[in-house]
């Protein structure tokens, strides 16, 4: 009798511990739901996967730009990193006929997008966009060092005034040594971009003052065939932007520039529109077609991008960043387009 209710007992143990362990994994379970959140964590990802749709929509088109030389390693740069990592639907080329040329392919019926500028938009050239209904938006991109450059074996004119500059391309110096007798007596030979060119334009009217160049300057469409003529001429003298220089340090000079407190030498910490350089920093520009942006998303979207991100791309470059209050400014009126 006592066996049989000894074997009860122990049926009875064994139940409560089976019932027991059954609990504890139910318990076990539930509480590894907490923690896994499966059905939050489904929600979550819902819900930023459409917050991420709504942020940052995907695009599909054509941007097309053109103008400045000068301005083109930036913007082809923004564009490159635009396609790739915001908006592989969207194509954006991006060509370097010139600043005046840019322009003319800009206002026309169906011109390009952006046009890339060295200088700001001439009198003539607002007055055919306003002619053609075409609203134009001024985009301040970055700031330039207009750059004098020579051979690198020239070790003599190293130091030049902006007076200097101007009587060299003048041509009232003819011989190295009509600026200075100990320096050699070779003529001087001068280069510079042709009159489509932006930066053509500023040196002419803003640093020439609209005084007439020596005839014999050689004038180039391409910033590269400029550098391969001044490397190759120990007597060349020519100008073009910081970046052209700066990324052909192999085979240039840079001339620094005396405007009165001792030379200065162009970089992108002397680069300033109240900088050491000042004297020959520009503000350099694209120009946005608000027509066509506010009937292409793709176009505004680019317009956005540029100004969210040239500052952090200008050094690479070759340029100097504007002020960032600037840039977040025209970043929101673009947006306010949207």
């Amino acid at each position: 009798m006592k066996f049989k209710k000894y074997l009860m007992f122990l049926v009875v143990a064994a139940l409560a511990v089976v019932l027991v362990a059954c609990g504890g994994d139910k318990e076990e379970n539930n509480d590894a739901s907490g923690n896994n959140g499966s059905d939050v964590e489904n929600t979550n990802n819902g819900s930023d996967n459409n917050a991420n749709e709504g942020d940052s929509q995907e695009l599909e088109g054509e941007v097309a730009i053109d103008g400045s030389g000068t301005v083109y390693p930036l913007m082809s740069r923004i564009a490159e990193e635009y396609m790739t990592n915001e908006q592989e639907g969207v194509s954006v080329t991006v060509a370097r006929a010139g600043t005046s040329a840019g322009f003319e392919k800009f206002l026309q019926e169906n011109g390009t997008d952006f046009n890339d500028a060295s200088r700001y938009i001439k009198d003539e050239e607002q007055a055919k966009a306003d002619e053609l209904g075409i609203e134009v938006k001024e985009l301040k991109v970055a700031l330039d060092g207009l750059t004098i450059v020579t051979h690198p074996d020239n070790d003599w004119a190293t130091e030049l005034t902006p007076e200097q500059v101007i009587s060299i391309f003048k041509g009232d110096y003819v011989n190295w040594s009509d600026i200075n007798a100990d320096w050699p007596n070779e003529k001087i030979q001068t280069y510079g971009p042709n009159e489509n060119h932006g930066t053509y334009e500023f040196f002419y009217e803003t640093i020439m003052e609209e005084q007439d160049l020596v005839s014999d300057i050689n004038l180039q469409q391409e910033y590269s065939t400029l550098v391969t003529l001044v490397g190759e001429d120990v007597n060349s003298i020519g100008f073009f932007g910081f970046g052209y220089y700066d990324s052909n340090k192999e085979k240039l000079n840079a001339v620094s520039i005396d405007f009165g407190d001792g030379p200065v030498e162009p970089s992108l910490d002397t680069i300033a529109e109240d900088g050491d350089y000042a004297g020959f920093t520009r503000p350099v520009f694209t120009y946005l077609n608000v027509n066509n942006a506010k009937e292409k998303p793709e176009v505004l979207d680019f317009a956005i991008y540029v100004m969210e991100n040239n500052n952090r791309l200008a050094g690479e470059t070759g340029f100097a960043p504007i002020p960032e209050e600037e840039a977040k400014s025209l970043a929101d009126e673009l947006k306010a387009l949207q």
